[in-house]
């Protein structure tokens, strides 16, 4: 097939730090040409994909504008243009960049599908209440109750390649948590958890500026440099050595969480998830096997105390067999097949 694939632009492909979306576009690309497909990649210029790159700006937008910010709908503008431009060429176009690129759909005859990635309900809701009847696909079941109204045609976890992510069967004597600094992630619970158990933690992320306040109050004033140690953004290389050395990784959300793609590097590295029963947890982890699925700070700290009781082979089983690069590839392929023969829009 030919497939389009339509990425944020905030940052490269693959990201070098952090950036979920953009790390799971850049995989399925990767996936997709190794089967044969025929793969172009809209995104910024500074990226680095399997198959074509039309690059639709020179930078990633993170640098070019210093930082996240929400209302330069301009490029998504210019992208969905390119996109339209060139839909022609294409079978099937797979869409990662929300909804601005869905105004083309019903002006093409390529199939166009939509994956969402956000952990948020979508905004503005107008704009995602008339664009409704599309195709869309959800990363979790549970993200569907973010917009239970939009036509999703199917539920693809993500996949990763297990082997960039040696397992380790022996464990560290640190909890873990990996992901932005930001009360929606629960750092600030993490450390409560960790703290009272009396196993020192490992924060590591990204600090965003709208959460900078939040950060200094409740996060880097706890750090001691012994019992509760930061870490800035990690690249691959760093990231797996604290993945597959910790006790365990913390996840206490406190919104929907829509995947948590941390969840199955560090099981992939061996390493057992504690996660707050929200959103798609339930989904990701397999509740005493895999971690634990808990409802309270106290429910944390009971399962850290029993983290010995989980084998490390079959946390990197568990996603081989679920959460593959291979199995996220083959899924997609189905829906492309689908839409194709259906002609849907």
């Amino acid at each position: 097939m030919r497939v389009g694939i339509i990425s944020p632009l905030w940052k490269p492909l693959p990201p070098e730090r952090y950036g979920g979306t953009e790390l799971v576009v850049s995989l399925l690309a990767e996936g997709l040409v190794k089967k044969g497909h025929d793969v172009t990649v809209f995104a910024s210029g500074d990226s680095k994909v399997s198959g074509r790159l039309i690059a639709v700006t020179e930078r990633n937008l993170y640098d070019t504008l210093g930082g996240f910010k929400w209302d330069n709908l301009e490029y998504d503008i210019i992208e969905t243009e390119m996109v339209g431009r060139l839909s022609m060429d294409f079978d099937v176009i797979h869409n990662h960049n929300g909804f601005v690129p869905l105004v083309i759909s019903p002006l093409i005859k390529t199939p166009l599908v939509t994956t969402l990635h956000s952990s948020l309900p979508p905004q503005p809701e107008s704009l995602a209440r008339a664009f409704k009847d599309r195709l869309f696909v959800s990363i979790s079941n549970a993200q569907r109750q973010l917009a239970p109204y939009l036509n999703y045609i199917g539920t693809v976890y993500h996949g990763i390649d297990v082997d960039r992510f040696p397992f380790s069967e022996k464990t560290g004597e640190y909890l873990l948590f990996l992901g932005t600094f930001s009360p929606h992630k629960g750092p600030d619970i993490a450390i409560r958890i960790a703290k009272e158990s009396g196993i020192p933690l490992i924060l590591a992320g990204e600090i965003r500026k709208e959460f900078e306040d939040y950060y200094e109050k409740e996060i880097a004033s706890m750090a001691d440099n012994e019992d509760v140690i930061i870490r800035g953004e990690l690249n691959l290389n760093e990231k797996v050595e604290l993945l597959k050395n910790a006790k365990a990784l913390l996840l206490p959300v406190r919104w929907q969480e829509a995947f948590g793609l941390v969840m199955i590097e560090a099981m992939a590295c061996g390493t057992p998830v504690i996660g707050f029963n929200k959103g798609a947890i339930p989904e990701i982890i397999c509740n005493g096997k895999t971690g634990f699925i808990v409802n309270s700070i106290e429910e944390a700290k009971d399962a850290v105390m029993r983290i010995s009781e989980i084998d490390r082979s079959y946390c990197r089983e568990w996603v081989k067999e679920r959460f593959s690069l291979k199995k996220m590839v083959d899924e997609y392929e189905k829906i492309y097949k689908e839409v194709i023969s259906i002609g849907g829009k």
